[in-house]
């Protein structure tokens, strides 16, 4: 089929990348394009299993990165009392 399509400048931008990327002409990176847009979307969407740790942590682990910072701190500020 075809037609006229106007595309906004940051799409072009992308399908003229994607030529230049993959060796392609305009055509068929557009045609490309259209396709992986309008695909259906898969039925099985991806899942990872989990298991139990087999405790219950009786700290909230929720801000355990804010919890290792702060006892990083502690140490290095130890340390530095400790030298002088």
């Amino acid at each position: 089929m075809r037609t006229t399509v106007t595309l906004e400048p940051d799409v072009e931008a992308l399908v003229k990348r994607r030529m230049r990327e993959r060796g392609l002409s305009f055509k068929q990176a557009l045609n490309d394009a259209v396709r992986t847009g309008l695909a259906p979307e898969p039925s099985n969407p991806f899942s990872m299993p989990t298991a139990s740790i087999g405790f219950d942590p009786s700290l909230n682990l929720d801000k355990a990165l804010r919890l290792a910072g702060e006892i990083e701190d502690g140490e290095l500020l130890r340390r530095i009392q400790v030298r002088k």
